[in-house]
């Protein structure tokens, strides 16, 4: 593709995200899953767990988390809060991928932990980062990661919620952020936590990331944290105040135009 004058590139950009940020984009994509339900708690931890195992092929995700959520009797806010260690028994034959019910019994026992002792993953996130000197949510995301996993855990849990101090792209627990933060008018992310968006970081997979480089909005050839940095400072000369925004446009040419 022929490299676009900045303001060509804004313009391809911001038609391609009025596209995928609508809410026909809903319906097949793991952000269907909160969108189930209307209390804030709910929505966090549905999205939260969602997120997390949110790679692989799109049905086998929504299928998966459907099921996660139907032990919970669909009722996530309410189940976290009050199970017993007896009540995790369902959730040890759950498996996505290398995520297993060793897995999924520690994230529900950490989850308890935060919203028993924190009130919310908000309250958490937004407490870390009012106490930073940088105003950054990396920092945010490696001291929630730093009490999530403050219990006895496996080491294996331990890689489903990717550190950012290690290089990772974070693309899961960034797509997560993007869902909490990013507010506008389409109604496809929830804007329910009182955050930033202009310092959320862009979430980035193979296809975006392919995309961004036939873009020519990211060098970096790796898929880490540098990588995910530098291609929302491109999109932040589309839109300082909410870069990630175009999160969409790269997913939806990635993903449905094979671009």
């Amino acid at each position: 593709m022929k490299r676009l004058k900045i303001a060509e590139l804004k313009e391809f950009l911001d038609e391609k995200t009025v596209i995928y940020n609508s809410p026909s984009f809903i319906q097949d994509d793991p952000i269907s899953i909160p969108h189930r339900f209307s209390l804030k708690q709910d929505v966090e931890i549905a999205g939260f767990l969602t997120a997390t195992i949110a790679w692989g092929q799109r049905p086998v995700i929504l299928k998966n988390a459907s099921s996660l959520l139907l032990r919970m009797d669909n009722d996530p806010y309410a189940f976290i809060m009050n199970f017993s260690k007896n009540d995790l028994s369902p959730f040890l034959n759950f498996v996505h991928r290398t995520f297993n019910g060793t897995d999924c019994s520690f994230f529900l026992k950490s989850l308890q932990n935060i919203y028993r002792n924190n009130g919310s993953l908000e309250s958490l996130f937004t407490t870390s980062f009012n106490t930073l000197l940088h105003k950054d949510y990396r920092e945010s995301i490696n001291n929630l990661r730093k009490i999530f996993f403050s219990l006895p855990h496996s080491a294996r849990s331990g890689k489903h919620f990717a550190n950012p101090e290690e290089g990772s792209a974070a693309k899961r627990i960034n797509m997560f952020l993007r869902w909490m933060i990013r507010r506008d008018a389409s109604g496809v992310d929830f804007g329910i936590w009182n955050l930033n968006p202009a310092l959320l970081t862009c979430p980035l997979d193979v296809h975006s990331g392919r995309v961004a480089r036939k873009l020519n909005l990211l060098k970096r050839k790796q898929n880490d944290w540098t990588a995910a940095a530098e291609l929302t400072n491109s999109l932040k000369k589309f839109d300082v105040l909410d870069p990630v925004k175009y999160d969409f446009a790269l997913f939806g040419l990635g993903v449905f135009e094979k671009f």
